[in-house]
């Protein structure tokens, strides 16, 4: 490679195409038309009073003379003819509805206030054939946009405090399932230990009627042994009673072997005292 391509090699840029200011001025423009026009204050302000004035229809104007659960599907069926308008606006089948329809009926001429927040949406009685409807003023659109903001929000709202309710009615249920398994816990312990009580008592009772019964038996033992000593003590210093002279001569008397003569002086008889000289 050549000194002369090598310097145009290194000073290579990357080409980029040109843009007019005229292009670059109509995709601005493009841009603008695209994004949503900016309100002026005025317009702000009224949007601002609009708003407050669907919040103020929809609390105290609904919610308030109502039970909560008929204004609450009040506010949804109003909801749902202003989701499916905005969807399609352009469909006959939303852009009415017949006051004598059951739902209707139920959750809108029935109930105070939602037939109202309805009119302020932009719906107006009419009579087609012979028929009562109510049928959107395609001029009320901004209209129809914020008061059905407004019904998300106090929707979303509703809901929230709803779960808050319920979590505060579960939470206190826990609580009272804690004390109640704690307090049959604590009479479980107090029923246990009342039984050992009882058990330890019959036990030390039983252990009590034992001992007496022996210390019973083992006084009436010692009183029998002592009486039958008593007994033998007097038999053995009682005096024997003397005998008769036949049981006397009857008794035999020990004789020395040898001469035949008797251990001791001969008795003396009545003659030879007789022939004695006293002395």
């Amino acid at each position: 490679m050549s000194q002369h391509s090598h310097g145009e090699t290194l000073g290579e840029t990357p080409s980029t195409s040109y843009i007019s200011p005229d292009t670059l001025a109509e995709a601005v423009e493009r841009r603008t038309r695209s994004l949503p026009p900016q309100k002026s204050a005025a317009q702000l302000a009224a949007e601002h009073e609009r708003r407050q004035t669907f919040r103020r229809m929809v609390d105290p104007g609904i919610m308030r003379p109502n039970p909560k659960d008929q204004a609450l599907a009040s506010l949804k069926t109003l909801l749902t003819i202003c989701e499916n308008l905005i969807r399609e606006p352009e469909n006959p089948k939303f852009r009415q509805f017949k006051p004598t329809n059951s739902v209707i009926k139920r959750n809108l001429m029935d109930r105070k206030g939602a037939l109202e927040y309805a009119i302020e949406l932009g719906f107006r009685p009419e009579v087609i054939d012979f028929q009562p409807y109510y049928t959107f003023n395609s001029r009320r659109f901004e209209d129809l946009k914020i008061g059905c903001a407004i019904l998300q929000e106090a929707l979303k709202l509703e809901a929230e405090k709803q779960e808050r309710i319920d979590l505060g009615k579960k939470a206190e249920k826990a609580v009272a399932q804690a004390a109640a398994e704690k307090a049959s816990l604590s009479s479980g312990i107090t029923m246990c230990y009342l039984l050992a009580c009882q058990v330890k008592l019959a036990f030390m009772d039983d252990r009590k009627s034992k001992l007496e019964n022996d210390q019973r038996e083992r006084q009436a033992r010692e009183a029998r042994l002592a009486a039958r000593a008593a007994a033998k003590e007097k038999a053995a210093v009682a005096p024997q009673p003397h005998g008769s002279d036949d049981d006397e001569d009857d008794e035999p008397v020990n004789a020395m072997p040898g001469s035949g003569h008797v251990l001791g002086a001969p008795a003396q008889t009545h003659d030879e005292s007789d022939d004695e000289d006293p002395q």
